[in-house]
């Protein structure tokens, strides 16, 4: 039986700036990976400890071991190849980093998170959560064409290789006792956006055939797992890098399709601004899944009013089982290692806000 976490979290926190020095000294070689890791454990703790007196439910590591939260796929696999930023044409991205694609056959070195949930596990003295980002995420992230045709000759072609990466990666963090793993998905809200399904369609592309594939592969990472209770539930957001986004746009054109197909326990959905529509969408969630409410902004750092987030839990009430609601904000704090545009006393004071409204709401 899946957990329902009432004050939940997205996973990234903001790295403090010992943490982003050593990170940088140890890209350009000053320090052995030894020593970046010591920086990271301790910076872990202060972040376990910081999570703990903000009353939250559940941990994480921050994502402090991660560049950014695809890097834990990219770190520990061969197959991909380094290209130069893109151009930015079309909606905009919010990053101009280089880019990781495939270019040869993707093959698992290591696991992917083991380094992360066994100090977790040690550490936390509470549930922890893993994150991982989705099959759908990873192939329409990595897969370029002209470049990766060489090892996969279609996109197509390429999921089954990342889907036994993912599945053996869940079942090994189940195994491991991780009580919490959520699934990054956030390019379906690419669907949700005009300004993108007219980009795909001029790729030659077909944005409703393209969400059906999305979701036969998402759902063939999980399809007959034994995860002995613990909850997966699966994260959509519209962006979010360094106070930016990609997208915007209602649930609507996918909610009723998105919501019934993929077999999770829960979804943690984007409701922090206009940008995310109302929360009518929520009458197509099946009645056995939680939703989280991200309604608490990681953009920018003035917080909340815990007043407007209990009547926004009201309305939202209007349209979901309260009994299966929770809060959260709504994406991380640093999706990438540069984090959005606040302070460290601003992300306590959110995540204390969660914490606080998950108590008047439910008690």
């Amino acid at each position: 039986m899946a957990t329902t976490y009432r004050a939940d979290h997205v996973g990234s926190l903001l790295r403090p700036a010992e943490l982003l020095q050593a990170r940088e000294a140890h890209s350009q070689g000053q320090i052995r990976p030894e020593q970046l890791r010591e920086v990271e454990d301790k910076a872990i703790l202060d972040a376990l400890e910081m999570q703990r007196q903000a009353g939250m439910d559940v941990f994480t590591d921050g994502e402090y071991r991660r560049t950014e939260f695809r890097s834990v796929f990219a770190d520990a696999v061969s197959g991909l190849v380094e290209l130069p930023p893109p151009e930015q044409t079309g909606p905009p991205l919010g990053g101009v980093n280089p880019v990781m694609v495939v270019g040869d056959k993707v093959q698992r070195l290591r696991r992917l998170t083991a380094h992360e949930s066994s100090f977790l596990n040690q550490h936390a003295g509470a549930p922890v959560k893993i994150t991982l980002p989705s099959v759908s995420q990873i192939v329409s992230s990595f897969y370029r064409p002209g470049v990766s045709e060489g090892a996969y000759p279609s996109v197509s072609a390429l999921y089954p290789a990342i889907i036994a990466i993912l599945r053996q990666e869940i079942e090994e963090l189940v195994a491991e006792g991780v009580s919490y793993i959520q699934i990054d998905a956030p390019r379906y809200t690419y669907f949700l956006d005009d300004r993108w399904r007219q980009r795909f369609r001029e790729q030659g592309e077909d944005p409703d055939m393209m969400i059906d594939e999305w979701i036969e592969a998402d759902n063939s990472s999980l399809a007959g797992l034994d995860l002995k209770g613990a909850t997966i539930a699966m994260h959509l957001c519209r962006g979010n890098n360094r106070g930016s986004w990609f997208g915007e746009g209602s649930y609507a054109p996918i909610a009723e399709k998105l919501f019934n197909a993929i077999n999770v326990d829960g979804f943690l959905l984007e409701f922090d601004s206009d940008r995310s529509g109302g929360f009518e969408p929520l009458r197509f969630v099946p009645r056995d899944k939680t939703v989280v409410l991200g309604l608490i902004t990681t953009k920018t750092g003035p917080p909340e009013n815990v007043e407007d987030l209990l009547r926004r839990i009201d309305e939202a009430a209007r349209y979901f089982p309260m009994q299966n609601l929770a809060i959260s904000p709504q994406c991380g704090f640093a999706t990438f290692f540069e984090g959005n545009p606040l302070s460290w006393e601003e992300q306590r004071r959110k995540l204390e806000l969660v914490a606080e409204t998950a108590r008047r709401a439910w008690g």
